[in-house]
């Protein structure tokens, strides 16, 4: 069911509606699918026809959802008093 699925986090760089020269930064995360990003793309699409502010870029980082627990192991005891 998950399969394909990732948490996905989206630095978006965009320029000020009243102030073209300034970027201000926004940070979008929801989980997703790879490779193709519907759920961000079709925030993206809200963004540019609802939002007055200019996209400048997009940057994108992604995590599984379902990953291999690793465990650290202790290779000795201690008893403290």
């Amino acid at each position: 069911m998950l399969d394909g699925y990732r948490l996905v986090t989206a630095e978006i760089l965009y320029r000020m509606p009243d102030h073209p020269d300034l970027i201000q930064t926004y940070i979008w995360q929801e989980y997703d699918l790879e490779p193709r990003y519907p759920v961000l793309t079709d925030f993206l699409r809200f963004w540019e026809k609802n939002l007055e502010g200019p996209l400048y870029s997009v940057r994108i980082a992604t995590r599984r959802v379902i990953s291999p627990s690793e465990f650290p192991y202790a290779n000795y005891m201690v008893t403290l008093h």
